[in-house]
């Protein structure tokens, strides 16, 4: 394998940014459909493999402003391999909108280079060894999605697309504020220029750095990538981006564009762990991560909308991602993990789901949606594993996450475990309920169903590894998710 990649003309890690970054810019060329979405899902595959290699060819950080580690590879496999996915279920989802009228054929150009826009800005804000090239990466990921939520040109599209860029370009300007913070607490330690942004720097000097500015640094750090991650209160962007948007971009929201907030919360809350003298970060994630999960538990019960259903059941889940993070400790870390790669992979096959529900049914009402294990079989079942998977039944991976987290809460705080627990039953009775008249019943009358429809496969694919996962974890897997959760103390 190593000696394969000593062929191609650049590095794996230079891979998964040139792939899309090149696509991109070839697809804006492209007016056709077919060749278009070919084209896309084509870079969105390459972009995956090359992200696999980085399993075995790791560069040297002190050569480039890019770097790979146990952590960002985690992150970089799991939202290639989503991104790839959901290309396929976007090429033939987009064909449907456009055959019914809903999107006019001018935009796909658009469309399929925002989405490796997308897939660049999200790959340059993993692999970055800069915080500020980190910072500018997320930010170019906040523009294109949300270009791409104010796909549909309707009012309430627009609406959401700039609900999205206010509230989310409020929460960069915190992050930024945060990070030239970061660099105030480096330079006086490492010196002037680039070196007091890179991040293998200030890691091996975090002992040195000033507390009290890493301890203001990271409220700002906080406030501001906790609003991309989507938690409460700073969730407000999150429904309707999900609501208005073209269903393909509810799945990357949901299972790529969250984790890489998260990816940036985590490296700092790394980097005030090496201080001896800085706040502990974990409970202020604790305490939002509690706050996301009850106050999404409660709203569940009010959506109207199966899109907003379920973007708010996005709010409750990387609540208890970041609840986990913020306990820390080698066994929380690893539930958090595996509950972000169980909830990114669950999360986007939903959103598959109820994309095509959207279409057979013409509406996104929940009201208006009944009885599809009857209407829709397979289309209906497939609904129904989703939800039971999110929901946390066993036996599915998430039902693993949620036990290990349980059970080490109330082992070490199990005053935590009360909300917790509380959160999760909240949440899991809202879902149930949704599920029963949305799946069983009288049918709904369908809209007419001709042409093209989404491809079935994406979908079954992630609910069954998510199956998988519930039975069986692989020794690797679980060696290297250890390995992270040691990472991150």
């Amino acid at each position: 394998m190593s000696a394969l990649l000593h062929l191609l003309p650049f590095a794996p890690i230079d891979a998964v940014l040139v792939v899309p970054g090149v696509a991109a810019f070839l697809l804006a060329l492209i007016p056709q459909y077919r060749l278009g979405a070919r084209v896309n899902m084509l870079a969105s595959g390459l972009t995956f493999l090359f992200a696999l290699t980085l399993l075995v060819e790791r560069p040297d950080p002190t050569v480039s402003f890019l770097f790979v580690d146990d952590l960002n590879v985690v992150f970089i496999v799991l939202g290639t391999f989503v991104g790839f996915t959901t290309s396929i279920f976007s090429a033939s989802y987009i064909g449907h909108e456009i055959e019914i009228g809903r999107l006019k054929p001018g935009y796909i150009r658009f469309y399929h280079g925002m989405y490796q826009a997308l897939s660049f800005s999200m790959n340059l804000g993993l692999t970055a060894n800069n915080v500020g090239l980190m910072w500018v990466a997320v930010e170019l990921a906040t523009l294109t999605t949300v270009l791409m939520v104010g796909l549909y040109r309707t009012q309430a599209a627009l609406e959401a697309a700039w609900k999205y860029f206010i509230l989310g370009s409020v929460g960069i300007a915190l992050a930024l504020f945060g990070t030239i913070l970061i660099y105030m607490a480096a330079r006086p330690v490492i010196g002037e220029g680039h070196d007091a942004m890179v991040w293998t720097t200030l890691i091996a000097n975090a002992a040195a750095l000033s507390p009290e500015l890493l301890n203001v640094a990271f409220v700002f750090l906080m406030l501001g990538y906790g609003t991309k991650v989507g938690l409460a209160p700073l969730h407000a962007w999150l429904p309707d981006a999900h609501a208005e948007g073209p269903t393909p971009i509810s799945a990357v929201l949901s299972g790529l564009l969250l984790n890489v907030a998260l990816y940036a919360l985590l490296r700092f809350k790394m980097l005030l762990a090496a201080n001896p003298f800085a706040v502990a970060p974990g409970p202020l994630l604790v305490t939002l991560g509690l706050v996301s999960l009850i106050f999404a538990g409660f709203m569940l019960y009010l959506r109207r909308d199966i899109k907003r259903l379920f973007a708010y059941s996005s709010i409750e889940h990387m609540g208890l991602i970041a609840f986990a993070f913020g306990m820390g400790g080698p066994l929380a870390n690893f539930a958090g993990l595996l509950h972000m790669t169980m909830h990114s992979l669950t999360k986007s096959a939903i959103f598959f789901a109820v994309g095509q529900v959207a279409q057979v049914k013409g509406t996104q009402k929940i009201a208006d949606i009944r009885g599809l294990t009857e209407s829709h079989p397979t289309l209906g079942w497939s609904l129904v594993v989703g939800v039971a998977a999110i929901a946390g039944l066993p036996p599915m991976g998430i039902f693993t996450s949620e036990f290990l987290l349980v059970s080490s809460t109330f082992a070490r705080e199990p005053l935590l475990a009360i909300p917790l627990v509380f959160g999760l039953l909240l949440a899991f009775g809202a879902l149930v309920w949704r599920l029963t008249g949305i799946a069983f019943g009288k049918p709904s009358p369908s809209v007419v169903d001709a042409g093209r429809r989404p491809s079935m496969l994406p979908l079954i694919v992630h609910l069954v590894l998510v199956l998988i996962a519930g039975l069986y974890l692989p020794g690797p897997l679980v060696a290297w998710f250890q390995n992270v959760a040691r990472m991150l103390g």
